[in-house]
């Protein structure tokens, strides 16, 4: 019995031994298993303040970089935009020499045209001076006859006196016209007569830089074109800088050539094209290149030397019959000669 007794308390003792030690390896287990949770928690604090730090530090460089690349966007800026101050003002200085330069143009066939008639004028005065010193002698001789023919060669020569003087007021009309305030006003306009004017001055200027200079003048006009609804000023600068050209054209054929076989040739066509009127420029000059063909309208493009042209001529053409709703085109054949049309709608 006290056997039994103590082989149960035995057992007691063992069971709850178990349990502790049991329970202490639970806790062992627990307090390692926090530990190692801690540990975790604090290399993963550590690693992102670590993260943090570097992307602190990336994001002070990167912001440099902006500062950086701003400032030198900033100057870039302002450097393109000097540039294209200073590429306006080059421009402007451009298009105030072309437009100095066709004034140039204009003044001196004007001129070259109304010297014509002044020295009619000059001549006919003279002699009219010679005539009324005859007429006074004649009347001191009592000799009515004669003294009645002075006097009709008076009047003749007054007459011619007249008609050229009239010529140069009809030149000078011409040329305040063409220079007037109003000049953007579209007016119905005789667009064959236009032609003619246009190539009448832009010969007797080319006839005035070169005495030597010669070509011939053909217009072929279809008479039953109406007047069309256009800015005349602004046409007919067009016109005389395409004959300018054709005469340019023709001139440096001529100089290039030591025989007598080329005879220079620029004519002028107009005629009708369903709703369209169309004037054509033609040269049998040095013709383009083809290669230059696609170019000649583009502005500062030019084939003449340096010197003799701004290459805005043809641009400021273009877009002037553009302004007009037509079309200004060109074909050629080099060395053989160069075809200029303008379509304005009729």
């Amino acid at each position: 019995m006290q056997l039994l007794e103590i082989s149960l308390e035995s057992r007691v003792i063992v069971g709850i031994s178990g349990m502790v030690l049991l329970f202490t390896a639970f806790l062992i287990a627990f307090v390692v298993s926090q530990r190692k949770k801690l540990q975790y928690h604090k290399d993963l604090h550590a690693l992102h303040e670590q993260q943090q730090y570097i992307l602190t530090q990336q994001n002070v460089l990167l912001e440099q970089r902006v500062d950086e690349r701003t400032a030198e966007l900033v100057f870039q800026k302002n450097e393109l935009q000097k540039s294209l101050h200073d590429l306006n003002l080059a421009q402007s200085q451009l298009i105030q020499k072309e437009k100095m330069a066709s004034l140039g143009e204009l003044t001196a066939g004007i001129a070259h045209e109304i010297q014509n008639p002044l020295n009619f004028v000059n001549n006919f005065s003279d002699v009219t001076i010679e005539l009324i010193g005859e007429l006074f002698e004649e009347l001191k001789n009592n000799d009515p006859e004669e003294a009645m023919a002075v006097a009709d060669s008076i009047r003749e020569s007054l007459e011619k006196i007249s008609h050229h003087g009239k010529r140069a007021d009809n030149i000078v009309k011409g040329m305040l016209e063409h220079s007037k305030v109003d000049a953007g006003k579209i007016e119905p306009t005789d667009i064959n007569k236009l032609a003619a004017e246009s190539l009448r001055l832009s010969y007797n200027a080319f006839c005035a830089k070169s005495n030597a200079f010669n070509a011939s003048c053909e217009t072929f006009f279809d008479e039953n074109i109406a007047h069309i609804p256009v800015v005349p000023q602004a046409v007919k600068r067009v016109l005389v800088n395409l004959f300018n050209n054709a005469f340019y054209a023709v001139n440096e054929k001529k100089m290039g050539r030591s025989d007598e076989s080329y005879h220079p040739v620029v004519s002028v066509t107009t005629k009708a094209d369903n709703n369209s009127v169309l004037i054509i420029v033609s040269d049998n000059g040095m013709g383009i290149p083809q290669k230059m063909l696609s170019k000649i309208f583009q502005p500062f493009f030019t084939t003449k030397p340096t010197g003799e042209g701004t290459g805005l001529g043809l641009s400021l053409s273009y877009d002037i019959i553009r302004a007009h709703g037509g079309e200004l085109s060109a074909e050629s054949v080099e060395r053989e000669g160069a075809t200029f049309t303008i379509t304005l709608p009729a």
